[in-house]
């Protein structure tokens, strides 16, 4: 074994082993997360290296950054940390596991704030928009609402997605926000890539707006976008319509959990939000879910009490 393996710093080895095992073959706002990991490692411990890692150093590590992250992110970062470190052990560079029986830490949550609007609130918000005959974020917002995309997805619509015959919006692509020069880019999963029925009004109101419209440049485009420009908007509008301020992501939730309230099946609406399997959408609306069942329950015992 190379010497100077084991005098690597432990960011040094986590950058090398980034390019090596994660470049290429993850989506790049993935790969973020991981240089985003990769500077906080270099920042809490430039000094550590390969060969003075043990369970002490690496618990060590956890909690200088626990002391700034919440419990759930300070476990997203082992989980990163980790995987590296457990490379290195595989390959003989380290004679143990120091990321055994890690204790995961971290400050207490912040108070959340509401996911999803019920859908007495979500038709006062809507009641605020402002629809005019050109493309806006009041119609954005309008789109999101009665689809449940992704704000990404939502950003990459063009004019040809819509088949206002079969009342469909195809989704293929989504626009790259986050970077100034934008551009078209894969969806995220091969899920992500589906069909979405539309109601005939959305049909009526979108048959209007786009018709004069570039068919294959998308429509919320004019010039670059933030993901805060859309937050802060939809906060104001919130405010002004007096319900609980969410996030764009929230237009998303509510859509889906007014889906489930109305009885939709679980495998439709994940679907629907284009998941990969109905595990996510079951874990991410397990509450909602919980609650039908309980009422369910509820009706069975009913109808078994009349036999």
């Amino acid at each position: 074994m190379p010497r100077k393996t084991k005098s690597q710093y432990l960011h040094e080895y986590f950058k090398s082993w980034v390019k090596l095992y994660k470049v290429g073959a993850i989506r790049d706002v993935t790969l973020q997360k991981y240089w985003v990991t990769y500077r906080q490692i270099k920042g809490l411990e430039p000094d550590l290296k390969m060969g003075e890692l043990t369970r002490q150093t690496y618990q060590e590590l956890l909690n200088k950054y626990a002391e700034t992250h919440e419990r759930q992110t300070v476990m997203d970062f082992h989980h990163q940390v980790k995987a590296a470190i457990l490379d290195a052990y595989d390959d003989g560079i380290i004679k143990h596991d120091p990321t055994r029986r890690a204790i995961i830490k971290g400050k207490n949550p912040k108070k959340k704030k509401p996911k999803f609007l019920s859908e007495f609130e979500l038709k006062l918000l809507l009641k605020e928009l402002n629809l005019g005959d050109k493309p806006s974020l009041d119609w954005l917002v309008l789109l999101i609402s009665k689809t449940g995309l992704r704000f990404a997805e939502a950003l990459g619509v063009t004019p040809n997605d819509f088949d206002f015959e079969q009342q469909t919006l195809s989704i293929t692509k989504t626009w790259n926000y986050k970077d100034k020069k934008g551009g078209f880019q894969p969806t995220k999963n091969k899920s992500s890539i589906r069909k979405i029925q539309l109601d005939w009004k959305l049909c009526m109101q979108f048959s209007g707006l786009i018709r004069d419209l570039d068919p294959t440049k998308p429509i919320f485009i004019t010039k670059r976008i933030y993901n805060s420009t859309i937050n802060y908007f939809l906060e104001k509008k919130c405010k002004k319509a007096d319900v609980p301020v969410i996030s764009v992501h929230g237009l998303r939730h509510t859509h889906a959990s007014l889906l489930l309230y109305a009885g939709v099946s679980t495998a439709s609406v994940a679907k629907r939000l284009g998941h990969a399997d109905m595990t996510t959408t079951q874990n991410t609306y397990i509450h909602i879910i919980e609650e039908l069942e309980n009422q369910d329950n509820d009706k069975i015992m009913r109808h078994l009490a009349m036999l």
